[in-house]
């Protein structure tokens, strides 16, 4: 026979191995940024209403697929999103962490040229050449906030 204290502690195994599997199961995203500056204002194009997060601002860029490395992904990132060619500097310059609720997002920043193309809206809803000061008019990502926070030494 089984008492209360044998319930609790079978009840908090089973706490524990579904918080063990859940955090097993949280997937890591890599993810590449541009921070790309003209005339001291960085360029931040904001999220497709129908995206994740939709409608928040970021630095341009995104997924590394497993085939890529970041060089490469940020390249087709922003030419798939916003019509133009960079040239990428070598090595990142900032990396952020942050967990969100079903997945966990690693932020690698680089600094970045325009090389070719005219800026076009291909995959986001809007973009703007920004300056630091105007950074909290526009709201961000939290991984792309954290990175902008420790960029401009706030953090």
């Amino acid at each position: 026979k089984r008492g209360p204290r044998a319930a609790l502690q079978k009840g908090a195994r089973g706490v524990y191995r579904r918080a063990v599997a859940e955090s097993e199961a949280r997937k890591t995203i890599r993810v590449v940024g541009a921070v790309i500056v003209r005339d001291g204002r960085y360029l931040i194009p904001q999220r497709r209403p129908n995206a994740v997060l939709p409608l928040l601002w970021e630095f341009p860029g995104g997924r590394v697929e497993d085939d890529e490395d970041d060089v490469d992904a940020l390249r087709r990132e922003i030419t798939e999103r916003l019509g133009v060619s960079v040239e990428v500097s070598q090595p990142w310059i900032c990396f952020r962490t942050h967990p969100y609720e079903h997945y966990t997002v690693d932020l690698y920043l680089y600094e970045c040229a325009l090389i070719e193309g005219e800026l076009e809206r291909r995959a986001v809803h809007d973009f703007r050449w920004v300056t630091s000061e105007e950074f909290d008019d526009y709201p961000f990502t939290p991984v792309d906030e954290a990175s902008m926070t420790k960029l401009l030494g706030e953090s």
